[in-house]
């Protein structure tokens, strides 16, 4: 069964939501935006493509793992 670009961005979006969740580490909160950013591939109102999807992240875990912006 294949998929709609909908039905992949939604199903995306929720798994991103519900590593969100109340008690939510550091590393899900991580990977909730990952999973979140790669939905944005499926939503036709945003421009943005695997290629910039893998470096919008690369560079929040290049800070993370700085200790932040201003470390």
């Amino acid at each position: 069964m294949a998929y709609t670009d909908e039905e992949k961005r939604d199903v995306l979006r929720a798994v991103a939501a519900d590593l969100r969740g109340p008690d939510a580490s550091t590393e899900a909160e991580k990977l909730a935006a990952t999973v979140m950013r790669v939905s944005d591939c499926y939503d036709p109102e945003e421009d943005t493509s695997p290629r910039d999807v893998y470096r919008n992240m690369r560079t929040i875990m290049e800070i993370a793992e700085r200790g932040g912006r201003d470390p």
